[in-house]
């Protein structure tokens, strides 16, 4: 009895020892066949270094060595510009090139000024800077067939134009009835210059508690009174202290550029810290320099003979003088006539072009003989206007006579232009010790009372 209750409690006790036994068995194959994986990992991992260690930039993987590639944007959307390219593009708000060619290229203007010159440089106003000979605007027509626009200056390129008038017919209007003659010389072109006002970025003012002072903010340094008074170009002084001001900046900066890119007025560069301020500067300039047709602007800038001419087309009507006691020549006893005759001068362009024709001009002879308003009546442009209307106001006439006392009176002169003969009239056989006198030219113009 005692001994089969003694192999019951053995065996009872074994039976958990055994399954004891077994588990440890299967917790120590896991931890070996663990310690295995992790000394093959180490023994690859020492395996690849040296030959990673040995491979150059360029074979090293592109994640490591270079950005991503940009992404390619889809078909007919502009790719974004680079840093580079960005930097040159025109300041954001600022006129572009596109924008002035369409407002100027290929278009008929005219010169305001009447300048003659075929190089011009204005500044920032509009103003001429430099000299140059000014004539009548029928040879200042312009078109412009070139337009660049630079960070300090607008370059135009173009040639110019004469008018020459055509009106042979009453029922012709004038004002439309001429050619447009190019007369600009083969190989050369008009260039024209006009500077324009910089754009500065303003400069970061001290912050409190930084500890640090930032730039004084830039202050325009306007050298004209107009620039000065601008209220968008200018802003607060600039910090006490400052060792260089921003005109000193301003003129750093335009030394640092490209001589042909510099403007044509150096010391009469104004700042701004407003784009918009800039361009309606620009904006203002070329209309200062250049007028679409005959304005306002044009119309009083003509001298008076023009500006009659062109009121009596506006309204439709003849020239009427402005003194209401004026006569006409059919109206009294004794016609006013000139006392000598005289030949307006001529002028290159218009021998070199051929212009020929004939002009008329309305001239009221006042009591003492002399002659007062003049209207052009019928023109011919090229400048030969000037020269006849020059030639009138130096002529003197007997005035007219009605009830035996001299009177104001209204008369019409017109004027044939021709072309200079070259041909000389020497004899057809001069004597050997004879020297031939000189050409003598005939007068370009008759006079017809």
């Amino acid at each position: 009895m005692l001994s089969y209750m003694a192999r019951s409690r053995v065996l009872s006790l074994a039976a958990p020892v055994a399954r004891l036994g077994v588990l440890v068995l299967f917790g120590a194959a896991a931890l070996l066949v663990a310690l295995a994986v992790v000394g093959l990992g180490r023994v690859k991992a020492q395996q690849a270094a040296p030959a990673a260690a040995s491979q150059s930039p360029a074979q090293a993987p592109e994640a490591a060595q270079s950005p991503p590639p940009a992404a390619t944007p889809p078909p007919g959307q502009t790719p974004a510009a680079s840093p580079a390219a960005t930097s040159q593009a025109a300041e954001p708000g600022s006129i572009t090139e596109d924008e002035l060619r369409r407002q100027l290229e290929g278009k008929d203007l005219f010169l305001r000024g009447g300048y003659l010159d075929n190089s011009l440089t204005f500044n920032e106003h509009g103003v001429l800077i430099g000299h140059s000979p000014q004539g009548s605007y029928t040879l200042c027509g312009i078109r412009i067939n070139k337009v660049r626009v630079l960070k300090h200056k607008v370059e135009l390129e173009g040639a110019r134009y004469g008018l020459h008038f055509l009106g042979e017919l009453p029922t012709e209007d004038p004002t439309k009835a001429f050619d447009r003659v190019n007369i600009t010389p083969k190989k050369k072109e008009v260039r024209i210059t006009i500077d324009r006002e910089l754009v500065v970025k303003p400069k970061a003012k001290h912050e409190k508690g930084k500890g640090k002072a930032m730039p004084p903010t830039a202050k325009p340094a306007p050298a004209t009174a107009a620039a000065a008074a601008a209220p968008a170009s200018t802003t607060a002084a600039p910090t006490p202290g400052a060792e260089t001001s921003e005109a000193s900046e301003v003129q750093a900066e335009i030394a640092r550029a490209p001589e042909a890119e510099r403007p044509a007025d150096v010391k009469s560069v104004t700042t701004t810290l407003s784009q918009a301020h800039a361009n309606k500067l620009l904006e203002d300039a070329l209309d200062n320099v250049f007028a679409g047709g005959f304005d306002a602007r044009m119309m009083a800038s003509m001298p008076s003979f023009w500006k009659l001419y062109y009121e009596a087309v506006a309204a439709n009507t003849d020239y009427r003088p402005k003194d209401p006691n004026v006569l006409r020549q059919n109206m009294v006893d004794q016609k006013a006539r000139l006392k000598s005759t005289f030949e307006p001068a001529s002028n290159q362009f218009a021998q070199d072009y051929g212009v020929v024709g004939m002009s008329e001009y309305h001239v009221v002879v006042g009591a003492d003989g002399k002659p007062g308003e003049i209207a052009v009546a019928r023109p011919i442009g090229f400048g030969l206007d000037e020269s006849a209307v020059d030639a009138i106001r130096k002529a003197t006439f007997e005035p007219a006579v009605k009830n035996g006392k001299p009177v104001p009176v209204m008369l019409d002169m017109s004027f044939v232009f021709r072309i200079y003969s070259q041909r000389t009239a020497v004899p057809s056989k001069p004597a050997a010790d004879q020297t031939p006198e000189p050409p003598s030219l005939p007068g370009p113009y008759s006079v017809q009372h």
